[in-house]
């Protein structure tokens, strides 16, 4: 889809209680930030990735707020598979990059980026131009393909995930980034925040097996959450996800959606998505269950949301 038949979409149908467009090109707010008042969420459009992020990060309070001086910070994009940037199956590498250098300026001493990948992990970290991306903004890429980089931890508030093995760059920082790309997922109906986080665990197996949507909830209730969530909408898989198949799956909406509640980000960009493919927000359950963990919120009229567009 063009980008001026995705503005004529969105124009004609809303948004409702996420985006509202004036004339077509501007986002309007629902519920705007006033104020010197920190918003809850920021969404932001029209944009390349990094100059969208350096307008959100402002408007949550600077990236300082997130990261201090002498901290060890690990990113988590979603490098899962063996696919270019085009095909949007991974986070943005020029966004990973952005967030590496934000880190760095707030004076953290060390970044570390990684996934576990789907497909083979040398591969992934390469096509998708995010190992070059981070490495040359200045953080270290890890890998996370062996068990050995894991440690068990208990879930004590999950329902059917009890314990998981999760990655050490996880539990050895001082702050993590949680950087998913807004994609259709065959499973679990939406890949975001939350679904995000399945690779930080090893035995992903086990919540395919074990109601993928209330694990993918449960991991969420890791006592070490992410300080901030940014969602890549640059680019969006509409069908076909995790993978795609081809080009033809993918839209460019150049869009991005920022907060620190993974429930409220997702249910925005599931409302978002909608737009774009039907996709009812109730049959992405994992943001229901995360909800009734009170890991965050899906009323999103009840927050404070800056609408940006570029």
């Amino acid at each position: 889809m063009k980008r001026r038949d995705f503005l004529k979409a969105a124009a004609l149908t809303g948004l409702a209680t996420t985006l509202k467009w004036k004339d077509g090109m501007e986002l309007m707010a629902q519920k705007q930030s006033t104020g010197s008042k920190i918003p809850d969420l920021v969404a932001v459009m029209g944009g390349e990735p990094a100059a969208m992020f350096r307008k959100a990060i402002v408007e949550m309070g600077g990236m300082g707020r997130f990261v201090k001086k002498g901290q060890r910070v690990t990113i988590k994009p979603n490098i899962g598979w063996d696919r270019s940037p085009e095909r949007a199956a991974n986070t943005n590498p020029e966004l990973v990059a952005e967030i590496v250098r934000q880190c760095l300026q707030a004076g953290a001493k060390e970044v570390l980026v990684f996934d576990h990948t789907c497909d083979e992990w040398k591969k992934c970290y390469t096509n998708s131009g995010i190992e070059a991306a981070a490495k040359n903004a200045g953080a270290k890429v890890v890998p996370g393909h062996e068990s050995s980089y894991y440690r068990e931890v208990t879930l004590p508030k999950g329902k059917r995930l009890k314990q998981a093995s999760i990655h050490t760059a996880i539990l050895d920082c001082d702050v993590w980034i949680n950087v998913p790309i807004l994609k259709n997922h065959g499973g679990a109906k939406m890949t975001i925040s939350m679904k995000n986080l399945m690779g930080i665990v090893w035995d992903r197996g086990y919540f395919h097996r074990n109601d993928l949507q209330q694990c993918i909830a449960d991991i969420c209730t890791l006592g070490k959450a992410p300080v901030l969530n940014v969602v890549d909408a640059y680019r969006v898989m509409k069908t076909h996800g995790p993978q795609g198949r081809s080009e033809a799956d993918v839209v460019n909406p150049k869009a991005m959606f920022v907060s620190t509640d993974m429930v409220a980000v997702d249910t925005a960009a599931t409302k978002f998505f909608g737009q774009i493919q039907e996709m009812p927000l109730d049959s992405v359950g994992h943001i229901a269950n995360g909800a009734a963990h009170k890991l965050g919120t899906m009323d999103l009229e009840s927050l404070t949301i800056k609408r940006i567009s570029l």
